[in-house]
């Protein structure tokens, strides 16, 4: 089923598709047609933002698939989606399904003009740019999150993503960032360890330096400071990062998103059945409005766009959950499974 909508300054497609009923495209695994045309996909193809680009549409295919298969009642909405300012983006959602309550995979491939305030926003993480003025910029990316029905089932996240501008004097400017990060409800080691290793069998692969020092940054960046815990068990964080060359860039980031299946989907068919009762959801839904509050305050992405002109507010508020509570003055029960997770929250371990 394809309908069109259009809102505002923008225009969106909309499909829906279940299990066994996507065929794939005879040149591509991709869930909608890329943004950029094919025609200038291959007039440009040794571009890294045209590699970037195809690298992320491939993996949205492969993730989406991937989660489809371990679901027994959702169906993908596939929203495609044009920005008037320059670019737009593919999101793919599913709600209220057995096994996700709310899961995302989103592409933006954007371009244009980067308004001050977002170049502030940058500066205030030490890029040193222009500011007071617009200037041309192109960025591209993939981010998920996923919040699983079950409370065994761990919530996960990452962004991977590319980014140019030009400055006023012609010089033009690149870097990568990214990580994926793990949110439980209730630890369980084994998982933890998996998802760590993963990360950093892909990190030691490039710099055997990166895992310690992606990891740390993880834990730094995804701290609610004013509950004094972090968000999850972590993972890997990194941004700005433009050594030791573009090409190793790439193939670092390319290594991270194809870690996300396997450092993932064993948790889910490891505890998707497992059994949970009202106390369990009740927990579960109390974490969920920390992950809302983490987003709403502190995470630079949602901050960015926001201030982008043009921005898609759906698309860039897809990471909270469907569900979540704010309990008055909540204490896990002292020796708890709760309290021994909030204690890990607030000492954050060495997996690895």
């Amino acid at each position: 089923m394809l309908r069109t909508l259009a809102a505002g300054a923008s225009v969106c497609s909309i499909y829906m598709f279940k299990a066994g009923s996507y065929q794939l495209r005879a040149e591509s695994q991709y869930m909608a047609e890329p943004l950029t045309s094919a025609a200038d996909m291959a007039k440009s193809s040794t571009l890294m933002r045209v590699r970037m680009e195809k690298f992320i549409m491939s993996l949205q295919g492969e993730l989406c698939k991937a989660f489809l298969e371990e679901e027994e009642k959702g169906e993908w909405r596939v929203d495609r989606w044009t920005r008037e300012e320059g670019g737009g983006g593919i999101t793919c959602v599913i709600q209220d399904g057995h096994v996700f309550e709310k899961a995302g995979v989103g592409v933006s491939v954007v371009h244009g003009m980067i308004p001050p305030a977002a170049v502030k926003q940058m500066n205030a993480r030490g890029k040193n740019l222009p500011e007071g003025e617009e200037m041309p910029f192109f960025a591209c990316g993939i981010s998920c999150v996923v919040h699983p029905r079950n409370p065994h089932v761990p919530t996960m996240h990452f962004n991977y993503r590319y980014f140019e501008v030009e400055e006023s004097s012609g010089q033009k400017r690149w870097w990568f960032g990214g990580g994926s990060d793990l949110t439980p409800y209730y630890l369980d080691e084994e998982d933890g360890k998996l998802f760590h290793t993963t990360l950093k069998t892909a990190c030691d692969k490039h710099d055997k330096g990166y895992y310690a020092k992606f990891k740390a940054w993880c834990d730094e960046y995804f701290f609610i400071k004013h509950r004094n815990i972090s968000r999850g068990i972590g993972g890997i964080f990194f941004d700005d990062l433009d050594s030791p060359g573009i090409e190793e860039c790439f193939a670092f980031v390319q290594d991270c998103g194809n870690s996300v299946i396997p450092s993932y989907l064993p948790m889910i068919r490891k505890n998707k059945n497992k059994g949970y009762g009202y106390a369990e959801r009740q927990w579960q839904l109390m974490r969920r409005g920390h992950y809302a509050e983490y987003n709403l305050v502190y995470d630079r992405g949602t901050k960015f766009g926001l201030y982008t002109p043009g921005a898609r507010i759906e698309s860039i508020l897809m990471s909270l959950p469907l569900n979540a509570k704010w309990e008055y003055m909540h204490t896990p029960e002292p020796g708890s499974k709760e309290a021994k997770l909030t204690e890990i929250l607030k000492n954050p371990k060495d997996w690895v």
